[in-house]
Order: structure tokens, then C-alpha cells, then sequence
């Protein structure tokens, strides 16, 4: 995204009376809106565009904005913020596990909105930076592939991962055999100061075990160090992405 482009959003909410004042201060504070009344609205919208982020709210009539918020971490790998009321706490930490980037709370200072967003995209824009070479991160016989986000397991078959889960893995594997505690995590994965998700972590790193573990209750990739927080143990090297055959 060049600077002299102005970022593009998608916004989703099914309340005019938000929708609309918020695309139009938006639009003042630089960045170009798009307006969907519905995850349907949004689903037809993606089609024809690329939104640089997307606002959602998480209580639509129809598909729910949570539904929709899945299917753009793993699908797209679009930055996500969602709009949530405040009686909503379950829900925007399941939001987070999905993928979510952030969260605000109804009803918000768009001030703050502005600032979240301009954060979010920083942040994307750091985690698209494509590397010198085109390599890949090998750990006990797995492979992640940063530039296509792809991680392969040790029969070369390519194994789901949403994009909160794809942060949490490079998390570990550019801090081997080192303790990282919650906080840091967090910081790593949402970017945002907010204990009262110190589960939302832990979460994430159960749905990553799954993938990655031969016994997700034994873990021996992702150990917990008890007291300290979450350690990958086992080694991690760079190997030439051009090594590698496209069947993978």
C-alpha cells in the first residue's frame, strides 16, 4: 500500500445510524469506506474488492459478524477490528482466538477508533514485509513458509492455519528455547495492552497444539513453563524456500 493511497475499509454494521456518520468521519480522517449493511453485503463487496482492514460488528441479523471474522483470518488474512457492545466479553475474546486484531467497545470515540485502526495497520504492513530471501522455518520436521503462510507438516501436506495462529507460531520460532510469558505474547500476537485476554492466549496456543502436536495433552513442541509462560522447545533453521518442490 503506497502512502499516497489512502487506506481502504470495510465497514460492517447493520445500524445505519452508526454505519453511516462513522464511514463519513472516516472518510474526513483520510482513508476510503466501504459500507455493508450485512456479512452478506460484505461477502459481495470482498468479491470486487481487497479492504486494507475491515470494521465489524459482531451482532448482525443473518450470518454473525464472528462467522464472518473466521472466514476473513482464514481465508483472506485481512486485519479485522471488531464493534462490540459492552455486554459482549465472551465474544470478543472468541474473536480474538479467531483472528481478530483488536476491538472496540460500543458506544466508542472514533478518536480512538482512528488511533486502533492506524495501529492495526502498521502492524499488518510489518507482518506483509516479505523477507530478504524467500525462506523457510523447519522445526522438528515441519516447515513455515512466512511469505505464503503456509505451514507444512513433516509428510508435506499443508496444514489450516488462521492468521492469529500463523503470529503465535512466528512468535515461537523467532524466539526458540525461550520463555515467553503472556503479556509478551500478547503484545506479540494482538498487539494490544490488555490483560483481562491473558486467556485468549492460552487459548490460541491449545487450537495450535492440536495442529502441530502428536499428543496435544503432552505437549512437547509448545511446553508450559509453569510460573513463566510458553516455550518452543526444539530448534528452528532457515532453509531456501527454492529447496523445496511445489507439490508441497
Amino acid at each position: 500500500m503506497g502512502e499516497d493511497v489512502s487506506p481502504q475499509l470495510l465497514l460492517v454494521d447493520d445500524e445505519a445510524s452508526l454505519r453511516e456518520p462513522l464511514a463519513d468521519y472516516l472518510s474526513r480522517q483520510g482513508f476510503s469506506v466501504i459500507q455493508a449493511a450485512s456479512a452478506a453485503q460484505a461477502r459481495s463487496h470482498l468479491r470486487s474488492h481487497s479492504p486494507d482492514l475491515v470494521l465489524l460488528d459482531i451482532m448482525m441479523p443473518g450470518e454473525d459478524g464472528l462467522s464472518l471474522c473466521r472466514h476473513l483470518s482464514e481465508a483472506r488474512a485481512i486485519p479485522t477490528i471488531l464493534l462490540t457492545a459492552k455486554g459482549e466479553a465472551t465474544d470478543r475474546i472468541v474473536g480474538l482466538e479467531i483472528g481478530a486484531d483488536d476491538y472496540v467497545v460500543k458506544p466508542f470515540d472514533p478518536r480512538e477508533l482512528v488511533a486502533r485502526i492506524r495501529s492495526v495497520l502498521r502492524r499488518a504492513s510489518r507482518d506483509s514485509t516479505p523477507p530478504a530471501e524467500n525462506e523457510l522455518l523447519e522445526f522438528d520436521g515441519w516447515q513455515l513458509d512466512p511469505l505464503k503462510r503456509r505451514l507444512i507438516n513433516p509428510d508435506g501436506a499443508v496444514v489450516a492455519i488462521s492468521s492469529a495462529e500463523f503470529r503465535l507460531l512466528t512468535a515461537f520460532l523467532e524466539h526458540p528455547r525461550q520463555v515467553l510469558d503472556r503479556d509478551r505474547l500478547l503484545d506479540m500476537v494482538q498487539g494490544r495492552e490488555a490483560h483481562l485476554f491473558d486467556r485468549a492466549v492460552d487459548n490460541q496456543i491449545s487450537r495450535l497444539r492440536r495442529k502441530i502436536e502428536a499428543n496435544s495433552r503432552n505437549p512437547q513442541l509448545i511446553q508450559t513453563v509453569w510460573g513463566g509462560g510458553y516455550m518452543l522447545a526444539a530448534d528452528v533453521r532457515r532453509v531456501p524456500a527454492t529447496n523445496q518442490t511445489e507439490a508441497r
